[in-house]
Formats: C-alpha cells, structure tokens, sequence
C-alpha cells in the first residue's frame, strides 16, 4: 500500500521556524513533505537571467534542504507551471492534503484558486493559513466591516487589535518526527530554471535592536545605515513578521509603524485588486501624461541632472536596493517634474528591486502620484534641492554614488524645477476638472 503524504508548499516563507503553514502541517499530519516550486509562470516574465533575486531565492532553496536534510528529511524543488507539477505529483504519491501560507497578490490568488478546485476534485484538502502579515483579509475593517483606506484610522485599529492578539511563535522543534524520512536527492540545477548564479549582495537576516531603537532619528538620512534593510528578508519570508513586530514593541513606535504600513498595503491590495492595472483613486487615470521616453531613460540611467535622483537610482541599478527617503524623491520627480505614468516607475522598481512586493511597491507609487490610498495631494511636489538639503546636506550620499558631481561630464538638469513644477500643477488640475 503507497505512503500517505502531506505536503507543505514554501512560497514567501522560506524558513522552517516560526512558520504557521509549516507548523499546522507537522501539528496535524505525520509524513509531512515540503516542497518547494520555481514558478515559470512567474520566471518566464523576468528578462535579466542573472536576476539577483532568483539566486537570492535558490540560496535560500539550498539551505532550507541541507537544514530538512539535517534531521532526515528533503525538500522536493521543481521547476515549472504549480498546476502541472501537482497533477504529476498526485500521480505518483498519495496526497492526502496540501498545506501553505496565503499569498494575497492578484496572480497567486488565481493560481491557489486553481490548484485548490482541482484538489478538491481529486479529494485533497488545500488548506492555507496567515503567515505573511499580522491581519488579513477582514480582521482590519471599520465597524460596518468596510475597509480603511486611510492609514492613520486603520494604524490605531491595528494597534488597538494587536493587544488581544497572542503573537504566538509557531515552534517545531518538538514536530520534526513528523516530516517524511527520505534520502536526499539532487537539487535541480540553477541553469535548468533558465538563470545563472549572481551575487545578489544579501546578508542574513540580523535583527539589529540598537539601530532599531534610533530608528527614527535616522531612518530619513540615506547616507547612513539607519534603516534594518530587513525588507527583502520579509518579502520571501526568510524572517517571520511575528518576531519583527515584538521587537518593534519593545523598541521603537516609528518602525512598528512601517511594519503597519505593510500590513495596510497588502489589505488594499486584497479590497481592492484594481490597484495593480489602474489608480485606486480612478479620476488619476485621466491624468494626461507626457510619457516621454528619452527623459524616462535619463531617470532610469541616474542622469537627470538632479543630484539625488540620480544618486538612488544608480544605488538601485548597482544594488537592489534604495534607500525609503529616496524612494519617495525618485518616484515624485518621475511623476511630477517629467510627468511620466507611475505604472513605467513602478515596472522599473519591479524589475529592480531586490526587495520588490506587489503590494508596499504600488502602494508607494501611487502614493507618490496622488492617485493612490492616503496619497500626498497633487499640489506636494518635492522639491529635490530642498529634499538634498534636509536629508544629505553635506552629499555624502550623493557622492558616493556620482563621483563626478562636480566635473564637466555631470549631466545639467533635463527640466527646471520651477517650470516643472507649474506644469505639473497644470496637467494635474486640468486632467482632474476634465473628469468631473
């Protein structure tokens, strides 16, 4: 008679402590099997086959199997469509459930919604549990069960929420009997998903509470590392949000209040899953755009002539990563001062970022636009000059990034702030009144 098997599918929650599908898993089965899937469907879009995060991903891959392997298990990796691999699975096995954290972007809940019907036609339970996020789905809503879209009002809810929450730590250490013995087998070959290896520039997750506690002295200053840099850990779930908010309680409210912010993004992105084609707020999608691509280029090069545009978006070709403060400057100069869609900069983010989520991503975008949830108002234009001046007066951030500043061959400005500023004004107020 076949071995009966649980699976455990790992999507973003690529670590085996304080994981609540994992751990939901061993609590209720015997025979738990972990898997692991290189979805194509998701891989296919990447151009760059050197893309860090997928060797970001694959590393994490290799130690969660040498960890499984540890206490005589594996982890099975596969590389293809997730509908197909599990039909060729349950082809082979006897499944008798699949277990996994909720995803709650767009194209993961289409995917999960498939896998779950042909489960069900197979009489396999697909459960899924939160892991992601401290609140989900309704936990988080107004008193007529509606949805903030403000943050402030859902933060104080969250908060308020958070105090008759037990936020347990899911520990297997006393589970580990209940994952299926196994020899090892052979981990698929970077190369066969169609990528190559890269350095990819990422530290282990390390909670630092001592730059936790000053956070918000230094969060805003680019030239420093005041900032935990744990995002990307938090993106593919290599640390457990659970373990992020306790120590945000015991050290710093500004940087719990980021942890919220993330939790709020997600829970529009879940109301309302329009935000990822089109404005939440949709007059903003008349908003007449110049779209000019040579400018789009410059911005995207690091060459517009404004000294701390420039600088994070060379930080972000190099790196991966930019600086939050930055993030904010780049995304208002593209939107306002050279009036090009927030969809181009949000594509390039994507594309770019090591710690790139669907959810904080658009969210940042839109917010930079005016057109999103709790956005600035389309008159709050940054001023780069002024931003340069409070958050890296003495251009060491700058510097580091665009060694000839002061030579010939630094680019001058591609637009005037002043001009820029009135005409997006213009366009803004006209595209809006055209709506009404």
């Amino acid at each position: 008679m076949p071995e009966s098997i649980t699976l455990f599918w790992f999507r973003r929650d690529l670590r085996l402590e304080d994981n609540t599908g994992l751990f939901q898993a061993l609590n209720r089965h015997k025979n738990v099997q972990p898997i692991f899937i290189f979805d194509t469907d998701i891989l296919e879009k990447l151009e760059d086959k050197s893309d860090k995060r997928v060797s970001f991903i694959y590393e994490r891959i290799e130690r969660l199997k040498l960890e499984l392997e540890a206490i005589g298990s594996t982890l099975w990796v596969f590389s293809g469509k997730p509908i197909e691999i599990f039909q060729k699975i349950i082809d082979q096995h006897q499944i008798v459930a699949l277990f996994a954290n909720r995803d709650y972007e767009p194209y993961a809940r289409t995917r999960d919604e498939s896998i779950f019907n042909f489960l069900s036609s197979k009489g396999i339970d697909f459960k899924a549990f939160k892991d992601h996020v401290i609140f989900d789905k309704n936990e988080i809503v107004k008193a007529d069960g509606t949805p903030y879209t403000v943050y402030t009002p859902y933060s104080k809810r969250w908060k308020a929420q958070l105090h008759e929450l037990e936020l347990n730590s899911f520990d297997i250490e006393n589970l580990k009997p209940n994952f299926r013995q196994t020899a090892s087998e052979p981990l698929i070959p970077i190369a066969v998903i169609g990528f190559i290896r890269s350095n990819h520039g990422v530290d282990q997750p390390i909670v630092d509470k001592g730059l936790i506690s000053t956070y918000h002295a230094t969060r805003d200053l680019p030239a420093l590392r005041g900032t935990s840099r744990l995002s990307v850990h938090l993106r593919f779930g290599t640390i457990s949000i659970r373990s992020l908010v306790k120590t945000a309680l015991e050290t710093n409210d500004k940087w719990l209040n980021e942890l919220i912010w993330r939790d709020f993004y997600q829970s529009i992105l879940w109301h309302f899953p329009h935000v990822e084609k089109r404005a939440f707020k949709k007059p903003y999608d008349f908003i007449l755009w110049r779209n000019n691509t040579e400018e789009f280029r410059a911005w995207c090069d690091g060459k517009t002539g404004y000294p701390i545009v420039d600088a994070g978006m060379r930080e972000l070709n190099q790196t991966g990563f930019m600086h939050n403060r930055v993030r904010m400057i780049v995304a208002s100069f593209l939107t306002k001062h050279l009036l090009i869609d927030w969809r181009w900069g949000e594509a390039y983010f994507a594309q770019n970022l090591l710690d790139f989520d669907l959810a904080s991503n658009n969210g940042g975008w839109q917010w930079a636009a005016s057109s999103g949830v709790d956005a600035t108002p389309y008159f709050r234009i940054f001023n780069p000059y002024l931003q340069t001046e409070r958050f890296d007066s003495k251009l060491k951030y700058v510097k580091k990034w665009i060694p000839e500043l002061d030579t010939a061959s630094y680019p001058k400005p591609i637009v005037d702030h002043k001009l820029a500023r009135i005409r997006a004004l213009d366009v803004y107020k006209t595209s809006l009144q055209s709506t009404k």
